[in-house]
């Protein structure tokens, strides 16, 4: 089980860093695109789109990290007045469900994928199918941290649901 934690900690890791570069290019563009059309009056074509598909990639690689420190949708109620087995047996449902819809939505996203790998975007002339590629790759990667969280749960801290971090 070590070999496996420590693929899920440097996976996720890496996660994390591509999510949070992703969403750093996004400012720096967008924030590049603000100069651009205000103090140079000169507004580039490419800015917005990148901020786009850059935000695109964060938002999905970031709830892949949030599938993985348990911020998903919670059956609190049913899971306070469940104990012991009831309630282990009730996160292996809702992880399975979560599970079967991230993959399906992978799935599905794998083939939007595949299906417009020849279109391009204009103003930053790349196929458009590297920006839908961050939704199978996003669903596979909550698959797996919430598959990783449920076989992990006896270690796992919960994250609180209060709005209070």
């Amino acid at each position: 089980m070590t070999l496996l934690r420590r693929i899920d900690h440097w996976l996720f890791k890496g996660v994390s860093v591509l999510a949070q570069l992703f969403l750093i290019g996004a400012v720096a563009a967008g924030f590049w695109q603000v100069v651009a059309r205000f103090v140079l009056s000169s507004p580039l074509d490419w800015s917005e789109v990148l901020t786009r598909a850059l935000l695109i990639w964060a938002v999905l690689l970031g709830v892949a990290l949030a599938f993985r420190h348990g911020a998903m949708l919670g059956v609190e109620i049913l899971r306070s007045v469940l104990r012991g087995g009831q309630r282990r047996m009730l996160e292996w449902l809702v992880a399975l469900v979560c599970s079967g819809f991230l993959g399906f939505l992978a799935w599905i996203g794998g083939q939007m994928t595949w299906r417009v790998r020849f279109q391009t975007v204009p103003s930053l002339d790349i196929s458009i199918s590297w920006i839908y590629l961050a939704i199978p790759v996003g669903a596979t990667l909550a698959a797996v941290a919430v598959l990783l969280r449920v076989t992990t749960a006896s270690e796992a801290e919960p994250v609180p649901l209060d709005g209070q971090g």
